[in-house]
């Protein structure tokens, strides 16, 4: 059997390749658009993809069904209670799907959403089963949030209640050997505790999983709805686009490189310039209006909560990471990266009149503005990072809500935004800034210096 794991730390994302060498017949399951790796890797095994299958509509990211379809002539598989605009197999509870030997059975684990299911996996349909892949139901340290399918408008209870059942009897009834291979890890807004582990068991995740210890439904529900990541603007796009006909991704796509000229015109037509350089370069020096969010860390998902999916982007790079970052953007979706211009150290000359530095704040000058009340201090962190301590006066507003909340900003006082270590506030006061706000630094090295400084005043 091949069971083949991959991996994105972008959008702490799995997908899998599940392949019987002894047929040569396989299945990818919930694969990124970007599909040159499944290709190839089934090329090298002998395998002939036959089958694309999605645990769920995914949020966070845009599916490869249509991609692989177009590849291979695959079918597309879905939980029962999915609906889509292309055919589909509708996958149901206690279904087996065989690859010869290898054989497949389908888990309906509602709770993440309604469709969601999960991919029981044997080496033969006699054999004890070896590994499950569980989608977004049950990660490695948590389980799945509830409130994706509904995005916030309150009626997530039911599918918590799902959940709790899915978690019960579905899933912790697997033996104790079987491999848990989850969709996502840690770092992803799916759910808030997850694990940094890739795969566990299912014996593991009873001993050690907060979410999954004996408890009552109703404190089940309060758990999974409680403290959970502020949700991204683009995760809505993303599931109409999984669910849709959309356009392909072009697997060999390549964005040019814009002279200063071009740049320029972009910029006055109202193209969202994303800065992919780490903040401390964004504050040196970066162009007028456009937004860091750096090519270090969550770069895509980031991206889409300060650029709409198909606003037109022009991306301001390091030599060498331009076209990973416009595909990194169009596994969200993000097709409109019309452009890039690496930047080492300096701007080219005739751009220097468009080049800005960053106001910045350290931790002991925040001290200063706020005993002086002279600022007003925003923390963007999530609810649950929230928990691990605040500092007094600050006003909560998570990243992903921050562009549907400007009008509840002040603009009285100079703003700081703060989050946990610099990067996220970096993304944040730029901004800020480039929709309009004057005054907005952010704070070096975030809340963790913060805490340290007042450890060192102690």
């Amino acid at each position: 059997m091949i069971l083949e794991q991959y991996y994105i730390e972008c959008l702490s994302h799995a997908s899998y390749l599940i392949g019987d060498e002894s047929t040569g017949r396989a299945v990818v399951v919930d694969p990124r658009r970007d599909i040159t790796e499944y290709l190839s890797d089934a090329a090298r095994h002998g395998l002939t993809i036959e089958g694309v299958v999605n645990t769920h509509f995914h949020a966070d990211f845009v599916s490869g069904h249509l991609e692989l379809v177009e590849a291979t002539g695959a079918w597309i598989g879905f939980g029962e209670a999915a609906d889509t605009d292309y055919p589909i197999v509708r996958l149901t509870h206690g279904q087996h799907l065989t690859l010869g030997n290898v054989d497949i059975e389908i888990l309906a684990t509602p709770g993440h959403t309604w469709e969601s299911i999960s991919l029981l996996v044997r080496e033969s349909r006699d054999a004890e089963p070896s590994a499950v892949l569980t989608g977004d139901s049950l990660f490695i340290g948590d389980v799945g949030r509830p409130d994706l399918a509904n995005l916030g408008d309150g009626t997530n209870t039911d599918l918590a209640r799902a959940m709790y059942r899915t978690v019960h009897e579905t899933l912790l009834a697997l033996p104790d050997a079987v491999t848990v291979m989850p969709a996502h890890g840690a770092g992803s807004s799916c759910g808030k505790n997850l694990s940094s582990e890739l795969t566990s068991t299912i014996g593991e995740q009873r001993r050690t999983n907060p979410s999954v210890q004996p408890m009552s439904e109703a404190a089940f529900v309060a758990l999974i709805t409680d403290g959970q990541p502020a949700v991204p603007g683009y995760f809505a796009a993303d599931v109409a686009l999984n669910k849709s006909n959309r356009a392909l991704l072009d697997q060999d796509r390549r964005i040019p490189d814009l002279s200063a000229e071009d740049l320029r015109a972009e910029m006055t037509s109202g193209t969202r310039v994303l800065d992919a350089r780490t903040p401390d370069d964004f504050a040196a020096g970066h162009l007028r209006g456009s937004v860091n969010v750096g090519f270090d860390g969550r770069f895509a998902e980031t991206g889409g909560m300060v650029a709409d999916i198909g606003e037109r982007i022009v991306l301001v790079t390091y030599p060498g990471e331009e076209q990973e970052a416009a595909m990194r953007l169009a596994r969200i979706g993000s097709d409109n990266a019309v452009g890039y211009l690496t930047v080492d150290t300096t701007f080219p000359d005739a751009l220097t009149d468009l080049v800005h530095t960053g106001p910045r704040t350290t931790a002991v000058e925040l001290e200063e503005l706020l005993d002086a009340d002279a600022v007003t201090l925003i923390d963007i962190r999530n609810p649950g990072e929230r928990d691990f301590g605040v500092i007094d006066g600050a006003r909560s507003i998570p990243l992903p809500q921050l562009r549907s909340r400007l009008a509840d900003l002040p603009r009285n006082k100079p703003i700081v935004v703060h989050c946990a270590g610099g990067w996220r506030s970096s993304v944040a006061a730029s901004l800020l800034r480039a929709d309009g706000l004057e005054k907005v630094s952010d704070l070096v090295g975030g809340y963790a210096a913060w805490t340290e400084r007042a450890a060192v005043s102690a």
